[in-house]
């Protein structure tokens, strides 16, 4: 099925339409990341844009050797990252002066199927520059990440904030 999907979508360079559309595009639309296999339940992974890589292993708890991260702990290591990273935009956008910012992720796996039931995020924040709005904001932007909003809506987002 997935092979019929690919056969159907249109490849926009093919097209001459679909070459001006590339064309004006701010950022031409081009591959986030390349994985290659490795064997032994491990990939590695190429950031397209940056050229970073990485590699993933599969956790002992399934079979692997938990030598790296998990796509699993990627999964719950995004939305932490990605709150941060929004929390920032949002915060020079209103010029608040955000400092430091850290997480603490834990992630809380289910059976049948294997998949992340809970995601725990505990943020601290440096809040000497924050007002009661400003910490308001933040979190508020914190919950409406675009990982945050992606997420299925059975995976239970817990966010846990806490100012130092």
């Amino acid at each position: 099925m997935a092979s019929e999907r690919s056969k159907s979508k249109v490849d926009l360079g093919r097209h001459l339409w679909g070459q001006r559309y590339l064309a004006r595009l701010k950022y031409p639309l081009m591959d986030t990341s390349h994985i290659t296999y490795l064997g032994s339940l491990r990939t590695e992974v190429t950031h397209v844009r940056s050229g970073q890589r990485f590699v993933t292993d599969a956790p002992v708890d399934n079979k692997g050797k938990g030598e790296a991260i998990s796509p699993t702990d990627l999964l719950a290591t995004s939305l932490a990252a990605c709150m941060i990273t929004t929390m920032d935009i949002v915060a020079r956008d209103k010029g608040i002066e955000l400092r430091e910012v850290k997480a603490r992720v834990l992630k809380h796996m289910a059976s049948g199927p294997r998949r992340v039931q809970r995601v725990e995020v505990y943020l601290e924040l440096d809040g000497s520059a924050l007002g009661p709005a400003e910490r308001e904001l933040m979190e508020k932007t914190a919950h409406e990440c675009p990982v945050a909003l992606s997420l299925h809506p059975d995976l239970v987002q817990e966010m846990h904030f806490s100012y130092a």
